[in-house]
């Protein structure tokens, strides 16, 4: 069943000190709770509304970026009981679902992250795609005779 809404509730980024030398970045993504909530669409239906927080730490102590959220998750009234039954019981969740929900996170928090970290001049917390320039074919191209 599909995930049907993504929400940033709180979103800091700080730079707390000047960056020197390595810089080393830490991520850690945490479902913070799981409970159940009901949307209207064509009538009201029950929901499953994974709260989260995604968290970016630049040591040595250079900064942060830390995002809360949710995400909206629809299934069957029966699955989702028993999706919220084990959060409570043991907060566990079914590995399928739980790799959706992450996947989810990771991506609009990576994105949301990557932006912060430019406004405030911190290095991008992900590996960029970098041109690489094929040393033989610049000078092909420099050559004039």
């Amino acid at each position: 069943m599909p995930i049907i809404g993504f929400n940033f509730d709180k979103i800091l980024a700080q730079r707390t000190n000047v960056i020197k030398g390595n810089v080393n970045i830490n991520h850690t993504i945490n479902i913070t709770n799981v409970k159940r909530d009901e949307v209207t669409l064509e009538k009201k239906q029950e929901i499953l509304k994974f709260e989260f927080n995604f968290k970016v730490d630049y040591q040595p102590n250079i900064g942060n970026i830390s995002l809360d959220g949710s995400v909206l998750y629809m299934d069957e009234p029966k699955k989702l009981k028993e999706f919220e039954d084990s959060w409570k019981k043991n907060k566990r969740l079914p590995t399928s679902l739980t790799a959706n929900i992450i996947n989810t996170i990771l991506i609009k928090s990576n994105v949301k992250a990557l932006i912060l970290s430019q406004d405030i001049n911190l290095p991008p917390q992900i590996q960029l795609p970098k041109a690489s320039i094929n040393q033989s074919e610049v000078k092909a191209e420099n050559y004039i005779g």
